[in-house]
């Protein structure tokens, strides 16, 4: 029977519903739409009895759930917005899945019969009984401040319920800042107390989303050190992370999440970390025989060699300090060209961000100086963004690309690679925090400049995005002749975008140094030498993977000098 786009869309009260047991994705109703605020998703008929949440009418559904093991680390990859967050909601208690009733959710015998045959029926039955106890270290760490309040020592010795605080502060750098209230922290320095917190409490299972973020490289790898330390004590850890190679150094099984971002997602297998990290960047799952992405996700082996980058410089600075209080930053002299991005990167507190600032025009140097960048125009994206625009993403970037806003040029190389086209009608003041990023980014592209200054752009993005971001960065600084400054924790995104590295060295809250502009190549061996940290590359998709310390491939990498570009196995 053949029924009409009318009889499929019902109304509560003045609020129009699609009757998805009525409608037949005819993509009338989507065409007609002149807001772009219909979509449909065709769904497969056998994952109808998988559905694990529905978060309401015409909303996102999560098929099927991640089976943690005891006494391992699982990991979860995905797209944002595909339900990593609501499976570890789940996992931890806070949110009781409704098995795609969100009218009459089930009581838990039926959740737990749902699941039987599987790990989760058990695990379930301990978590609706009170008898097994989670605990979640949660993704916004910003807003940690306006839930707790106090001293970070007075906080952890608190929740020291299995004395493994001191152990802890010392791994993770704590003791730096001890004594100050969380309200003053850092986003790296809430992250660490963040990870910290949840470790020390007694439980049976722990989970983590997204705990690299705002975190340096080494900083990274010591969260991730700690976090697999629960495995010595036979406990069950759940971690959702975007770096790939922190991922794939902490966790011991994968699962990855695909599907349509907002709309539905759905968990794989569990397969081995090697195998589900490259299936995810491949786009293909051969078990389930499902094709989630166009095209794989490619890496280079090698650094690219210096092509068609001018020679002539943009713009050059000198010999310049900048002092905060007890800390104090040298900038070495240097210059940027146009055509080419500059990489920063460097330990948190180390002062890229200070630099930054002092390029931009924000800060003024102590000494030293002046910078010859007079009459240069400028578009700058800082580290910390918030919502205080006051209006829809359109409004604000047709304000700052103007006319450039209608090109057709505009749509191809900002609003489709950074997928901002099904936001433009949405307040900013209501958008998540890797959509707010994006906006941020696309916000500082869109302004005529000579030289754009990025901080940390990745933060809250997924793998993706981040490579998304850098591709629309090289393209816009190749194609307008201009300049860019990433500062970036992701050795892989940086490696991505830039042509020449800044690596900033020095004591972290101390003493900064910036050096000059070196090849990538040098840089990376430069910065990774500092943090002890040695790459290896996957024999099939040729993407970074940590070295285990002390490894034949680490020992050997160190002696030859070559960190990163290797493609040894």
């Amino acid at each position: 029977m053949v029924r009409s786009k009318v009889e499929a869309i019902t109304f509560e009260g003045d609020i129009p519903r699609i009757a998805e047991a009525l409608c037949v994705g005819c993509g009338i109703c989507v065409k007609k739409c002149p807001f772009q605020a219909l979509h449909i998703e065709n769904v497969p008929d056998e994952l109808e009895g998988e559905c694990s949440h529905r978060f309401g009418p015409n909303a996102f559904k999560l098929f099927r759930l991640p089976l943690p093991s005891k006494g391992a680390v699982l990991g979860l990859i995905g797209r944002n917005g595909v339900g990593k967050t609501t499976a570890i909601r789940i996992l931890s208690g806070e949110l009781k899945p409704n098995l795609g009733d969100y009218e009459g959710p089930p009581d838990w015998l039926e959740i737990v019969k749902r699941f039987r045959g599987s790990a989760l029926q058990d695990y379930f039955k301990r978590l609706s009984e009170g008898r097994l106890k989670a605990v979640h270290k949660p993704q916004h760490v910003d807003k940690i401040p306006r839930a707790v309040s106090g001293k970070v020592g007075e906080l952890l010795e608190r929740v020291d319920e299995g004395g493994k605080l001191k152990e802890l502060a010392e791994r993770l750098d704590i003791k730096a800042f001890w004594n100050r209230p969380l309200n003053v922290l850092s986003g790296g320095e809430l992250q660490r107390v963040a990870i910290a917190a949840a470790i020390c409490r007694e439980a049976d299972v722990y989970l983590f989303d997204e705990p690299s973020s705002h975190l340096d490289v080494k900083q990274r790898l010591e969260a991730a050190k700690a976090i697999r330390s629960l495995r010595d004590d036979g406990k069950t850890a759940v971690v959702a992370e975007h770096d790939l190679a922190v991922l794939d150094y902490l966790s011991d099984q994968v699962c990855v999440l695909y599907g349509s971002p907002g709309v539905y997602g759905i968990v794989s297998h569990v397969y081995g970390v090697r195998v589900g990290i490259n299936i995810y960047l491949q786009g293909y799952s051969p078990d389930e025989n499902v094709r989630f992405r166009k095209e794989p996700v490619v890496f280079r082996v090698k650094p690219p060699t210096i092509g068609w980058t001018s020679e002539e410089t943009l713009f050059s600075w000198g010999d310049m300090k900048k002092a905060y209080g007890g800390f104090q930053l040298d900038v070495r002299p240097g210059d940027v060209r146009k055509g080419e991005v500059i990489g920063i990167l460097g330990p948190n507190g180390i002062g890229k961000t200070t630099f930054v600032k002092l390029i931009a025009g924000i800060e003024r140097p102590d000494e030293g100086g002046p910078i010859v960048s007079q009459g240069l125009t400028m578009s700058y994206k800082p580290q910390y963004i918030s919502a205080e625009y006051e209006g829809t993403v359109e409004g604000l970037l047709r304000e700052a690309a103007k006319e450039s806003f209608e090109l057709s040029w505009y749509r191809s190389e900002v609003l489709e690679p950074l997928d901002l086209l099904a936001l433009l009608d949405r307040d900013v003041a209501e958008l998540s925090g890797g959509e707010l990023q994006r906006v941020a980014i696309a916000n500082c592209l869109s302004k005529e400049a000579q030289l754009y200054l990025l901080d940390e752009p990745s933060a809250y993005l997924d793998v993706e995005e981040r490579l998304a971001v850098a591709k629309a960065v090289r393209r816009i600084v190749e194609g307008r002749n201009v300049a860019a400054f990433v500062v970036e924790h992701d050795v892989v995104a940086q490696d991505f975008v830039a042509d020449r590295l800044m690596v900033f060295t020095g004591e972290p809250s101390v003493k900064g140094v910036a050096n000059p502009p070196v090849s990538l190549r040098e840089g990376m061996n430069s910065f990774l030498e500092g943090v002890q940290v040695t790459f290896r590359r996957d024999p099939d998709t040729k993407r970074p993977r940590v070295n285990k310390e002390g490894s034949r491939l680490d020992r050997l990498q160190k002696k030859i000098g070559e960190y990163y570009y290797v493609s040894i196995e």
